[in-house]
């Protein structure tokens, strides 16, 4: 009998990469997938989820539901998990943090013996970051006030002499979560150690930087830069860059977290610890949209009308190397990234009607805000 895998979170993109990698090294796998919009729009099976995979349907916070999808299984990759930009705080704990302390109770009452657990979490667990100032050295500020955000000031400045600090690679050692969804994922890693290491359940938490790639849902607004850009860009839209637009990111491609979830769920090595899944360029949204433009193969230059969004952080790039030296490393560039998002969704058939919504959403919600001066591009 082959070892079984459960999935929380399974039907979607990463849980479906993740499950066909582990079906081609010969694994059973089973997926608990609520399939709640937005990202499963109708509520049903994806095609991309592959046939073998048994799915149940049912929430993480739901004990029977949990309950029932554990019974039979030796590993667990858990990467149930609630993301978006709406201010329903309670719900980000409720489901990220309370539904991993409802798998970490279940397995104890019920004395399951699992050989691991590999947890989700996010390099959002860095908030700002690791800064560089040129007076006072290595830092890791707080977040930036509405107050400088909303004078069009971007970069992080040195809380103890507020000169402008420039970003450095942010590694495994500290972490300094600042919006709902970093406090969050960085809670729920605490209750994932410390009842792992209490109860000898081995457990790995893996923190993906901006995770990308095909059967990423296209009407999910929180799916990020790519889905984006590139839906606008098919759409004959221009993107619309938040800040000045030289804000950097990381991007890693879907299939690269597969293959790092699958050697955390293996390699021993990695019990009790914490890593960094990311890319190897730092892009700016600016270059980011340039690269989508080049790919799609729509010049349109991209709009910067002032807006922030307040939260989010200046400059966040990961360091890998922890998880490169277990053999690892990104294999995909961002605009090979691109390309196959573009071509996935151009075969899907689907047409951008969520965009221009979601941003006036935000507007509307006040997620999204804009500047009192005027913008200069970078």
């Amino acid at each position: 009998m082959s070892e079984r895998v459960l999935i929380t979170g399974g039907a979607g993109f990463i849980g479906s990469h993740t499950a066909l990698l582990l079906l081609e090294r010969g694994y059973t796998v089973r997926a608990l997938d609520l399939l709640s919009a937005p990202v499963h729009r109708h509520g049903i099976r994806p095609s991309w989820l592959p046939a073998d995979v048994e799915l149940v349907i049912g929430d993480v916070r739901d004990r029977v539901a949990l309950s029932s999808a554990l019974r039979g299984v030796t590993s667990v990759v858990h990467l149930a998990a609630y993301q978006d930009y709406l201010p329903d705080f309670s719900t980000f704990f409720h489901t990220n943090t309370v539904g991993t302390a409802l798998l970490y109770e279940i397995i104890v009452e019920e004395a399951l013996s699992l050989r691991k657990v590999v947890v989700a979490s996010s390099q959002a667990v860095y908030g700002e970051g690791r800064h560089f100032c040129a007076v006072d050295g290595d830092l890791h500020p707080g977040s930036r006030s509405d107050e400088q955000l909303r004078a069009g000031e971007w970069e992080v400045r040195c809380p103890r002499c507020d000169r402008a600090a420039s970003w450095l690679h942010s590694d495994e050692a500290s972490v300094n979560p600042q919006n709902p969804y970093g406090m969050s994922k960085y809670t729920q890693e605490m209750v994932a150690f410390n009842l792992g290491r209490r109860y000898g359940v081995p457990t790995t938490c893996m923190r993906y930087s901006i995770t990308q790639g095909r059967w990423q849902s296209p009407g999910n607004a929180y799916s990020g830069i790519c889905r984006v850009f590139t839906l606008r860009a098919q759409a004959g839209k221009p993107a619309i860059v938040f800040e000045d637009g030289l804000q950097r990111r990381d991007y890693v491609h879907v299939g690269d977290v597969a293959r790092a979830n699958l050697l955390a769920l293996e390699d021993a090595r990695t019990d009790y610890e914490a890593y960094n899944v990311g890319g190897d360029e730092a892009l700016s949204a600016l270059e980011y949209a340039a690269i989508v433009g080049d790919v799609v193969g729509v010049q349109m230059p991209p709009e910067v009308p002032g807006y922030y969004r307040y939260g989010d952080t200046r400059h966040i790039v990961s360091d890998t190397r922890k998880l490169r030296d277990l053999g690892w490393e990104p294999t995909l560039s961002a605009a090979e990234i691109v390309r196959e998002y573009a071509d996935w969704v151009s075969a899907s058939g689907y047409v951008d009607c969520t965009t221009d919504e979601s941003i006036a959403k935000m507007i509307r919600i006040g997620t999204l805000r804009r500047v009192t001066a005027k913008v200069s591009v970078g």
